[in-house]
């Protein structure tokens, strides 16, 4: 029996209906069910063919047990070693190299010195900051948030520099961001399942949580949907999400990626409401089942499988075809494009 477990925390409706979505289909040696586990012991596999991760990013145990299941055959939505390196900076300026239009963005040294560390840990760092440089790239309009934050904990909205310097002082010893304010018209927010399957959501983050999925949205442009859509596959195939929100804010027509780092996206069926709900489940049931049916999937132990690139020395040194009944050397086959991720 190959079995499709469901890690979580204080969330409600989208786990339990996840595992009664899949028992329900009645798939012959496919079963789902809460993860349950207690002190994980370095020789034993964690007894699950696929799990769901919904709360790894907030219990560093958590994200302990998925690593070591990872590394024992289970395949882990999401892939906890990619997550586990990623950051929003760097998110945006892969989004920027790969096409994706992307607001000004700076990161912030510490306001408070990370815990361990005096001014001599930090005698690299430019003092005083050109602040100026700042303003005039990002503008004194922007938006200030954590480089690994979510769920919008410690996000400022920022009007001008006494606002800015007022929000920089609250930002205790965290990595801040300082972005451009996108004066959008419309804004999506889109669920990216398995690399392949879309969900354009209009959404507006100016209102309260409950009411920010637009249920009855206007008609828009298909070509700006149809650029949104190619937009969020780019961004998570590069990342290696099989599960993410990709938000955009669209200003003249054009899709700006705000937020891309959401491998555990709200799914509650009170916020995105029935419709979207019964869409989420259905697409992670199946990608789940997808993944159980050809697990386990031993992972190669080496940080360019984890992130999808071929190795250096294997692109430089890899065996040239021969012709047996050439009198000449033939020209080394074309080494593959490395993947985008």
């Amino acid at each position: 029996m190959k079995k499709i477990g469901v890690l979580f925390g204080m969330e409600n409706s989208f786990p339990g209906a996840l595992v009664e979505h899949i028992n329900a289909r009645n798939i012959e040696g496919i079963q789902a069910e809460f993860v349950e586990t207690g002190a994980v012991y370095l020789d034993r596999p964690s007894g699950y063919s696929v799990i769901v991760d919904r709360i790894s990013h907030d219990i560093p145990f958590y994200r302990a047990f998925l690593k070591h299941a990872a590394l024992n055959g289970t395949v882990i939505i999401n892939n906890p070693f990619w997550w586990s390196a990623d950051d929003k900076f760097f998110n945006y300026t892969l989004a920027a190299k790969l096409g994706v239009a992307i607001p000004p963005t700076v990161i912030l040294p510490h306001k408070q010195h990370p815990e361990g560390t005096t001014d001599r840990s930090m005698r690299n760092l430019e003092f005083p900051l050109n602040w100026d440089g700042v303003f005039d790239y990002v503008s004194e309009h922007g938006f200030m948030k954590p480089i690994d934050g979510g769920g919008w904990r410690d996000v400022y909205h920022i009007h001008n520099r006494e606002e800015f310097f007022a929000a920089y002082d609250q930002s205790r010893d965290l990595c801040m961001l300082y972005q451009k304010a996108v004066e959008f018209n419309e804004y999506f927010r889109c669920y990216v399942v398995g690399q392949k399957r879309v969900r354009i959501m209009p959404y507006d983050p100016r209102k309260p949580h409950a009411e920010r999925y637009i249920l009855n949205p206007p008609v828009y442009d298909p070509q700006l949907l149809k650029r949104v859509e190619l937009d969020a596959l780019k961004l998570c195939r590069a990342l290696g999400y099989d599960l993410n929100t990709v938000e955009f804010a669209v200003e003249n027509g054009v899709p700006y990626a705000i937020d891309f780092m959401n491998p555990a996206p709200d799914a509650g069926l009170e916020s995105v409401g029935p419709a979207n709900f019964e869409w989420i489940v259905k697409e992670v049931a199946d990608l789940a089942i997808a993944k159980a049916r050809t697990a386990p999937q031993l992972m190669k132990l080496r940080w360019h499988a984890f992130l999808g690139a071929e190795p250096e020395h294997a692109r430089h040194h890899r065996p040239t075809k021969k012709h047996h009944h050439a009198k000449h050397k033939t020209k080394a086959a074309p080494a593959r494009p490395k993947s985008p991720r």
